[in-house]
């Protein structure tokens, strides 16, 4: 790449000068791969920093950020952690920039802590701990991704996690696994992938004849298995029912050819080059396994990576279910093989950063008519749009906006800044409404609904006593609005919140009984 040759070359002549020249026989790379790291650090950060403030927000983004506003013990799709993640930065600013800076510092907070330990605890020399950390700041997906998810705090979490338990299987340190066991926790409150890791290190306490160890890190993430667990008790178990049954039933489960070879073409996205290094050099990996420390880095991404593989012929393994995985993958490579290995994988990762961050930063850059002609600008357009779209939308005063989908009712309540419902049965995904939604505090109101499609008035004709459909001119297309009047909560509730109940509600019997909102408010008896 011609700029990491132009900043080589300035590194040498800076040597020939005798600025900070190495000694006799220390080798120039360790000084070359220290400044690539800084230059790569501030360049992608530089581009990552931009790309967040320019990039508008995305529905799932909206819905995580809606979380960050109101802080609870968790939420209907998943644990809590990134809600509170972004509380603090929602109640100072919800600037786009701003709400996704944890998802821009996380790969280089993630590089540095793998720096640090390779140095630190596995006495690596400088320019392996560099080229570790280059691997993982120049990954394709920490190049482009700025966007918050769930999997923002559990790559940070997890990472930090496996790092502690390395280190205590290093030294034998009853108490770094117990404070693993604390930040394994952390991460189960962010997502419960991070259970993949927990099995990881079950596995490694069981080969290593150490089962004192896992009971430790066991106890270190209890408190935090507890709390979630008494917050699905009072809260209809759905966490549990839509991770483990209401979003297989619903689609995306099922035999297929087609989802091993995605799942095959995420791995090599992701970590072509480690993995590809990685199987020519098992030997020398299973000579690492002799080590503790070594086994358990190991066990943190060749498990994990197993378990999706055995599930990609039924289940669609999506890109972001590997990402507090790969860390491991580099620091396998980085300690087990040789340098040059890792030094072939950094420049392959160097070149796709640029292929990625040229093109990334033309689309961007472009106004939004540019896209008029592809067939996903109706999708661009309204979260672009929707300040123009609530400015324009008709309705009687004090109506209750709402829509009919949960990624609409995200992003208008996030540039609304008001509750959103979503109106209609929805799907299994992001039913957060279903929380905070009290529909029998709406009978007899009007309400606006905003939709991308036409609304057939017959879906809507028997929840209220009159309705009126109008279309909204936006962005070279259109949206559109039906103003429903006298809103009948009876009818909906026979209507559509008994087929939500038997759709997405049906607690199965060996789920100990607890509280549950959408029964004591609809079907009490």
């Amino acid at each position: 790449v011609p700029w990491l040759e132009g900043f080589g070359g300035a590194a040498r002549f800076a040597c020939r000068r005798g600025e900070g020249a190495p000694q006799e026989g220390q080798a120039l790379t360790a000084l070359t791969s220290r400044q690539w790291l800084l230059f790569a650090l501030a360049t992608t950060l530089l581009f990552r920093v931009w790309l967040s403030a320019a990039a508008p927000v995305t529905a799932d983004e909206a819905y995580f950020i809606l979380w960050g506003r109101s802080p609870a013990l968790g939420y209907y799709d998943h644990p809590p952690m990134v809600g509170w993640m972004l509380a603090p930065l929602a109640a100072f600013s919800e600037a786009a920039w701003l709400m996704r800076l944890p998802a821009v510092l996380v790969p280089a907070l993630t590089a540095l802590a793998v720096r640090a330990a390779l140095q630190r605890w596995f006495g690596r020399d400088e320019d392996t701990a560099n080229l570790a950390a280059l691997a993982i700041v120049l990954a394709p997906v920490n190049v482009w991704n700025v966007l918050v998810t769930t999997d923002t705090p559990l790559v940070l979490l997890s990472v930090a996690s496996l790092l502690v338990f390395a280190r205590a299987a290093q030294r034998g340190s009853k108490g770094l696994f117990f404070l693993s066991g604390i930040l394994l926790g952390l991460a189960f409150l962010a997502k419960y992938f991070s259970v993949l890791l927990g099995l990881g290190y079950l596995s490694w306490a069981i080969t290593s004849k150490n089962p004192r160890a896992f009971a430790l890190v066991f106890l270190g993430g209890l408190p935090f298995g507890l709390l979630n667990l008494y917050w699905n008790v009072e809260a209809c178990w759905c966490n549990v029912m839509f991770n483990a049954i209401n979003r297989h039933e619903e689609g995306g489960s099922g035999w297929s050819l087609a989802t091993p070879a995605l799942y095959a073409a995420s791995l090599a996205y992701l970590a072509a080059p480690l993995l590809w290094f990685a199987w020519r050099g098992r030997a020398q990996l299973r000579e690492a396994w002799r080590r503790p420390a070594e086994r358990a880095l190991l066990l943190a991404w060749l498990l994990p990576l197993a378990v999706f593989a055995a599930l990609s012929p039924v289940k669609r393994i999506g890109l972001h279910w590997l990402l507090s995985f790969a860390p491991a993958l580099v620091l396998s490579v980085a300690l087990a093989l040789e340098r040059v290995q890792l030094r072939w994988s950094v420049r392959f990762f160097a070149v796709l950063a640029a292929l990625h961050m040229i093109p990334i930063a033309i689309a961007v850059a472009l106004p939004l008519e540019a896209w008029q002609a592809s067939r996903f600008y109706a999708r661009l357009v309204f979260p672009g749009r929707i300040s123009e779209l609530l400015a324009a939308a008709p309705g009687p005063p004090g109506a209750v906006l709402a829509t009919d989908s949960y990624a609409s009712a995200a992003l208008l309540a996030y540039h609304a800044r008001r509750p959103v419902p979503v109106f209609g049965r929805g799907t299994s995904h992001a039913r957060q409404s279903d929380i905070e939604t009290d529909w029998r505090n709406l009978a007899g109101k009007d309400m606006l609904l905003l939709r991308r499609e036409a609304p057939p008035a017959q879906e809507y004709q028997p929840y209220f006593r009159e309705i009126e459909i109008k279309k909204i001119p936006l962005g070279g297309g259109a949206y559109h609005a039906l103003i429903g009047r006298g809103f009948d909560y009876e009818a909906y509730r026979r209507g559509v919140l008994a087929d939500v109940r038997e759709r997405y509600y049906r607690i199965p019997a060996w789920l100990p009984a607890g509280r549950c909102y959408f029964f004591e408010r609809y079907f009490p008896r």
